[in-house]
């Protein structure tokens, strides 16, 4: 077992983009693989932390919904073998704390990948002689990186890389919050905020669901076409107008609502949207210490049940595969969530596209 170079995108921790330069991997240790990345996309949580929204320990390794082949093992692994192909987990869950053990490592309490570093809190990344950070545990941007075992779910060998990735964050929280997070059932009216990445796999997730209707909202006339494509009844363009057209169309209000953005405005928003008794969902991330104003009382007074969901309260070994076997069954457009495919030199303009408002998702393809 001998140490790699990898090119990778790298945050220094100043200014809003990132430079490519080459890292040297460590092999993997006891518990651990190492995979060959073949894909990664570049999510709005990557944004927030070169916009500075988010703190992480760097220089910093940036991409965390990454796909690849697994190279090598670590020590004592079993149950993945050198050529499996992978789709990497960042929510890293220690899987002996309580909620662990209670089948939701989502709300893992001994989590240790939100500071960017191993389950033994050190990196296997550096840069002549200093260490770098995988962001959030997985680093996917880059040519190779190390993750635990249990991080690297076995897919199958036709999936290709970039759905694979993809499935690793924006396709499971989004489908994963309708799913597990607010149980839609078949018949129940639904309303989408925002149809970027996670928000079109919350309409991909609702249409599995059999929720009818089903409305999109977004700013983006691209966007709203392809919210259509991906399962939505009817597409509104956000204006003031929008809660009325809601209430219209679903009859006093939707039995859910998801708000995948991490708005500050469209947050507060999103009681209104749906009927007395009905749930609020709020999918996508804001700022670090962003502070959202409701109305409480008209909260209690209309029993709003308000859910937060995180990595949509997945299952990883469980819901990947999953969602993976769906696409290839074709009951999961995912290739709708791809607007791009770059190499890694390119991911600057992407991060550029996003923040311009851009229809869909980039994605790194290596080699």
């Amino acid at each position: 077992m001998t140490a790699r170079t990898s090119a990778a995108a790298i945050y220094s921790g100043t200014g809003d983009e990132v430079e490519i330069d080459r890292i040297e991997v460590a092999a993997p240790r006891r518990g651990e693989v190492l995979v060959r990345m073949r894909a990664s996309g570049i999510c709005g949580s990557d944004r927030h932390v070169l916009d500075g929204e988010w703190n992480v320990p760097s220089p910093t390794v940036m991409g965390h919904e990454g796909a690849g082949i697994v190279e090598e093992l670590g020590e004592g692994v079993t149950g993945l073998a050198v050529g499996d192909h992978v789709a990497l987990v960042w929510n890293q869950a220690c899987g002996g704390c309580v909620n662990c053990q209670s089948g939701t490592p989502w709300a893992c309490t001994d989590l240790r990948s939100n500071e960017c570093v191993m389950p033994d809190g050190t990196t296997r990344l550096s840069r002549s002689g200093e260490d770098v950070f995988p962001y959030l545990a997985v680093g996917s941007m880059s040519e190779y990186a190390v993750v635990p075992a249990s991080a690297a779910i076995r897919m199958p060998e036709e999936l290709p890389f970039d759905i694979a990735a993809l499935i690793g964050c924006s396709v499971n929280t989004g489908i994963g919050a309708v799913l597990n997070n607010a149980r839609v059932t078949s018949g129940e009216s639904a309303v989408v905020v925002g149809c970027g990445g996670v928000g079109l796999s919350i309409l991909m997730g609702l249409r599995l669901a059999g929720a009818h209707p089903i409305i999109a909202v977004d700013r983006n006339p691209g966007k709203l076409e392809l919210a259509l494509r991906a399962g939505a009844t009817h597409a509104l363009l956000a204006d003031d107008a929008t809660a009325d057209e809601i209430q219209r169309i679903t009859g006093g209000g939707a039995d859910v609502a998801f708000e995948a953005i991490g708005n500050s405005r469209t947050i507060p928003e999103l009681p209104s949207h749906v009927r007395v008794g009905g749930r609020a969902v709020l999918v996508g991330m804001p700022p670090e210490g962003s502070m959202i104003p409701f109305d409480v009382l008209d909260l209690c007074y209309r029993g709003i049940t308000i859910i937060a969901s995180n990595y949509g309260g997945s299952v990883p070994a469980r819901d990947f595969p999953r969602y993976a076997a769906l696409y290839l069954a074709g009951r999961l457009p995912l290739d709708l969530l791809i607007s791009n495919r770059i190499p890694l030199e390119e991911a600057n303009g992407a991060f550029a596209a996003m923040r311009a408002g851009a229809e869909a998702r980039s994605v790194v393809l290596f080699d």
